[in-house]
């Protein structure tokens, strides 16, 4: 197939464009503010997870085994992992696991938090990749299943 017939018409692409970058900003809005309001990094993590979606269903499978592979989504869901549990290490060896280790702001500022914001972060990392590559494994059986 041609890559210019793939996916949805030239107007769903040119607005994904423009829409992806403005979802990832508000999945990090909702990240970094989620000791503050409701949010955190799991809900950053599947808007972010999203947008990816968002992507794949404009452009095509294609498009998306292309450009983003499994491999970088599983290290980058692995990144999220370690970063969380050098958080929880990090407070250990301060004198309790997950213990704070970082300073306190005022309060309701966004640098408040201490360990929230960086675990939130994390978080994010896991969650969006994480639901990535399992919607990638989805394409991919779906496939598979079709070609039979």
């Amino acid at each position: 197939m041609n890559s210019k017939n793939d996916g949805m018409t030239l107007i769903v692409k040119t607005i994904t464009r423009l829409t992806v970058v403005l979802i990832i900003l508000y999945a990090l809005y909702i990240t970094f503010h989620g000791h503050l309001t409701p949010g955190g990094g799991f809900a950053g993590g599947v808007i972010l997870a999203l947008s990816f979606v968002h992507i794949v269903i404009a452009f095509g499978k294609d498009f998306a085994v292309k450009n983003f592979t499994g491999i970088v989504a599983s290290i980058l869901e692995s990144v999220g992992a370690l970063v969380f549990l050098s958080i929880a290490i990090l407070g250990f060896i301060r004198g309790a696991f997950f213990k704070n280790f970082l300073a306190k702001g005022l309060p309701f500022d966004l640098f408040s938090g201490g360990i929230i914001l960086p675990s939130n972060l994390a978080i994010m990392l896991k969650v969006g990749f994480g639901m990535f590559s399992a919607f990638l494994c989805l394409i991919f059986f779906v496939t598979k299943e079709r070609e039979k």
